[in-house]
């Protein structure tokens, strides 16, 4: 039953990838779960490399029509009845590509390492061969945290990475009260 799944999300992926990228966004993952002869599909788009933020509600909902009406059409299916999920990675996706490095530029991100201490810091940039970010050295509690010099981190060093979920007050927002209001994104529904 497995490798039977495993080789259904494979063709769905490829035969659901030209249609998400018609949406201009990346078909980052495909899940599918049986529950005897039923299926949920689960699939995860992201935007493209080149664009920041999240994926907004709109975005998802038109994805979701035309992903629906193509495996409606798809040829190779086998008939089996199925519930389509469509959503975005989230903000708990671990960093395992570089691209997921890039789209969190600027984020606070925690890494885990091969060796030494596990670090937590803003990332700063993604090369070819690893990161750049600047480390939080801890503080004590109520302290404002203060950042350490400049490290790079190799990937073939990086055992894990994760965005760290930030709350930031109003009183920290530099653009102030006439900055424009960022997309809602299926993260924050």
């Amino acid at each position: 039953m497995r490798a039977e799944v495993a080789a259904e999300t494979q063709r769905l992926k490829t035969y659901l990838a030209p249609t998400v990228e018609m949406q201009d966004l990346f078909l980052e993952d495909i899940e599918i779960k049986m529950a005897g002869a039923h299926r949920t599909v689960h699939v995860i788009v992201d935007l493209p490399e080149g664009e920041s933020g999240g994926v907004s509600l709109d975005r998802i909902s038109a994805a979701a029509q035309v992903i629906s009406e193509a495996m409606d059409n798809d040829p190779g299916d086998d008939g089996r009845p199925y519930n389509l999920e469509v959503s975005s990675p989230g903000v708990s996706r671990p960093l395992t590509e570089p691209r997921h490095w890039r789209r969190n530029t600027g984020r606070m991100v925690s890494v885990s390492v091969e060796r030494g201490d596990d670090v937590m810091g803003r990332l700063v940039s993604v090369e070819d061969d690893g990161i750049t970010l600047i480390p939080e050295i801890p503080v004590k509690k109520g302290m404002k945290a203060k950042q350490g010099d400049q490290v790079h981190l190799p990937f073939a060093d990086i055992r894990k990475g994760r965005v760290e979920v930030e709350f930031a007050h109003l009183e920290d927002d530099p653009a102030g009260d006439d900055a424009p209001d960022d997309e809602t994104t299926a993260e924050e529904a």
